[in-house]
């Protein structure tokens, strides 16, 4: 009585699993038919986008993207101007004597903000010279590489300074030849010297930056030694004081429009 039920469930299972393999079935044919093998899975050639030169040399090209990728991040640091905003935004926490606020997320997104906004003139070029023509395969990939570049090597050449520029300059002489006048930097030799420059512009910056909270400190300090206060911490006191200095110069605008300021 019970084979009516059993059979109608194993004829179902089996038309499901017929549709199931119908489309594999019909892709190993194709394989076959195009030479995929002796087992019928389709060749390498077929999985790898279409295009010119051998599977692979495509293969390394993918590789290339996946290792370009992954490294945008120190890319962004190495080539843009996010560096000198991180660091005075850093110093301007620790001037302020606060170890969590602003929060590390709002001032790394805050430099990247403003790396946008100082670095959009430089991203624009470097998308309608290089990367669009390369999508709508107008020019080759080491043409689009040239081209993508060279905004990066002219904002990289006008902030570097000249003494870092040369420091790398002749450490590199016995390993990469000398750029004779009017040939463009190798970049090997720019990316280093631009960023120990940024690095340098950003001490500078915090320095200017951590002084007048230094002087409140000092003063704070003093009153409170006088005062025979010697179990109270000085910055205890002295952190409402330069909280309020801060606003009362609106330091956030001061700060952040001499930084984008100095990039011009």
């Amino acid at each position: 009585m019970n084979g009516g039920p059993v059979s109608r469930r194993t004829l179902l299972a089996l038309g499901t699993l017929a549709l199931l393999l119908l489309p594999a079935g019909a892709a190993l044919a194709q394989g076959a038919a195009g030479g995929g093998g002796v087992t019928g899975i389709p060749g390498l050639d077929a999985l790898l986008p279409p295009g010119n030169g051998a599977a692979s040399g495509r293969i390394l090209q993918l590789v290339a993207l996946i290792t370009v990728l992954s490294l945008a991040p120190g890319l962004l640091v190495m080539v843009t101007s996010f560096t000198r905003f991180a660091v005075a935004f850093s110093f301007l926490r620790s001037g302020l004597g606060l170890q969590s606020t602003p929060a590390n997320l709002f001032l790394v997104s805050l430099s990247l903000f403003m790396t946008f906004y100082v670095m959009a003139p430089t991203f624009d070029r470097a998308w309608n010279e290089g990367v669009r023509p390369l999508q709508e395969n107008r020019i080759s990939e080491e043409e689009a590489f040239t081209r993508i570049t060279d905004p990066f090597r002219e904002f990289m050449s006008a902030q570097v300074r000249p003494k870092d520029l040369q420091t790398f300059q002749d450490l590199a002489s016995r390993t990469f030849p000398k750029a004779q006048e009017g040939e463009k930097i190798d970049l090997r030799i720019l990316i280093p010297a631009f960023m120990i420059s940024e690095l340098r512009r950003g001490f500078e910056i915090g320095f200017l930056i951590a002084l007048p909270f230094l002087v409140i400190d000092m003063i704070v300090s003093t009153i409170v030694m006088s005062m025979g206060m010697m179990m109270l911490p000085p910055t205890v006191i002295s952190l409402p004081f330069k909280v309020l200095f801060f606003i009362l110069i609106d330091g956030w605008n001061l700060l952040v429009s001499g930084l984008v300021r100095s990039f011009f």
